[in-house]
């Protein structure tokens, strides 16, 4: 019988998860399980985007009252993406993702049964504290869940956003051939409590702590435990390590931490994952989030041409995010994104040159192009670089700060873009954007870090036990480091 291997630490964890080959059996459930939250996260913001003519019109909104609906739920994600990162240092990694459930199925219920903006808003509040605790911890968890071989996976994210944006503008389509008159919004943004629902219980029921977490915090019965559950591998609890020991005396990390991300090796990373963060939403929600209204300028007035016209735009962001994997993988996170942001300002200047001067075809080419070359780089990079970049005991308020960032660029693309339209007009507004696909070039090609072309970070501070230490302690001496 062969000897069962020792785990003394998190180095010890992440080795033997990085030694498989491939993720199957519950592994695998478990993994699309927590992709299933952003789905939802998704999901819940296209509910909105699909109804909103509707909803304006039953509700009689102000301009002012439809921009507050909108940036609302990436407003508050702005506070909640690095508290959902504080708590799942704090508590784990699958009670946030639970609570968030838990916030989604409320704010989808109060919303649709709402009766005046108030309540609407009310809902929305809720909406966004769901969206910005499970994004932050949900990409947490899926980098220790998967071997660093398959890191590029993470990157699948984005074809499951598009997805979950296609499904419920398809549902939208449903509801509108059913006749149900105004009442359609409620019916789209209702529908997100019962995803909701289904992946609370899914998530309840089958979700195991991380192994790596629970290593961190000197928990190695209950890691091997769960190592064995998730992924049948056979291991033993040893002597905590020096690294184990120093984490687990020192203070927890915390708010206070968060200048670690800012020091040391960790402060090319932030910079470069933030600005592709804040560079993709930001673009996204200024150009990719208004596509029904860019499909109604080119495909004419008509709410099922638009619907259509939207869903197929969003075809190609599935195609690109399934590609981001294959991207990320071959050229690295880092050349990726570049290559994705050069496309997007290319698009945006194109679109803004030719804007209504150009056959149908082209017109719709052209956005197409954007979708295409965000999805397949910077929109899905954005996210997965922050995940990858940091050691254990700080990647989750990593992934919480770098999505606070990326919630700054979701709210000004969702405020800007409408007020430049309605000065300039759309083909100047999207002149005006392609600086900031400009910006996220210019920073990718200065910052040379690369997680997918590192060592793991969790396995290189295992060989550096004064190094955990210092991170760990950080609270106490201003002169700390987060080495490697």
């Amino acid at each position: 019988m062969a000897q069962r291997p020792g785990v003394r630490g998190v180095a010890d964890v992440v080795a033997l998860i990085d030694g498989l080959g491939k993720i199957t059996g519950r592994a695998h459930v478990i993994w699309f399980l927590v992709f299933g939250g952003l789905f939802l996260d998704a999901y819940s913001n296209a509910a909105l985007s699909a109804g909103l003519g509707p909803m304006t019109s039953q509700m009689e909104l102000t301009s002012t009252q439809v921009s507050i609906l909108t940036a609302t739920a990436p407003a508050l994600a702005i506070v909640f993406n690095p508290v959902g990162g504080w708590l799942a240092t704090r508590i784990g990694r699958v009670p946030p993702l639970l609570i968030a459930k838990v916030f989604a199925i409320a704010g989808a219920l109060l919303a649709a049964a709402a009766g005046d903006f108030t309540v609407v808003w009310l809902g929305r509040v809720l909406v966004g504290v769901a969206y910005g605790v499970d994004f932050a911890v949900a990409m947490a968890l899926l980098a220790e869940y998967t071997p660093a071989k398959l890191g590029g996976r993470l990157n699948l994210w984005q074809a499951v956003w598009y997805v979950a944006t296609t499904s419920n503008l398809a549902l939208a389509l449903v509801f509108f051939n059913l006749d149900v008159g105004a009442d359609i919004w409620r019916w789209s943004v209702g529908s997100a409590a019962v995803v909701a629902v289904a992946l609370l219980l899914g998530q309840w029921l089958m979700l195991r702590e991380s192994p790596t977490w629970l290593a961190g915090k000197g928990r190695l019965d209950e890691a091997v435990v769960n190592l064995d559950k998730i992924y049948r591998i056979k291991a033993v609890a040893g002597e905590p390590d020096e690294t184990t020991r120093a984490a687990t005396e020192a203070p927890a990390i915390g708010f206070r931490q968060a200048g670690l991300l800012f020091k040391g090796e960790y402060l090319p990373r932030t910079i470069l994952s933030s600005a592709i963060s804040l560079g993709q939403s930001m673009q996204y929600f200024a150009v990719g989030w208004y596509l029904p209204l860019i499909s109604l300028t080119i495909f004419g007035e008509s709410f099922e041409k638009a619907t259509i016209g939207s869903m197929v735009f969003n075809a190609f962001g599935i195609a690109g995010g399934l590609l981001s994997a294959y991207f990320g993988r071959r050229l690295g996170l880092r050349f990726s994104s570049a290559a994705g942001f050069a496309g997007v300002f290319v698009a945006l200047l194109a679109m803004g040159l030719t804007f209504q001067k150009v056959p149908t075809a082209v017109a719709f080419l052209l956005p197409v192009l954007f979708i295409l070359c965000h999805a397949s780089g910077p929109g899905a990079n954005g996210k997965s670089i922050a995940a990858l970049s940091y050691s254990s005991d700080v990647r989750a308020l990593g992934t919480g700060v770098t999505g606070m960032v990326g919630s700054f660029g979701s709210v000004a693309g969702l405020y800007v873009f409408p007020q430049i339209k309605d000065s300039l007009g759309l083909a100047d507004t999207f002149l005006v954007l392609s600086v900031v696909p400009l910006l996220g070039l210019i920073t990718c090609l200065a910052i040379k870090w690369d997680p997918t072309k590192a060592a793991s970070p969790d396995e290189a501070a295992g060989g550096d036990p004064a190094s955990a230490g210092a991170r760990a302690g950080a609270s106490q001496s201003a002169k700390s480091l987060p080495a490697r």
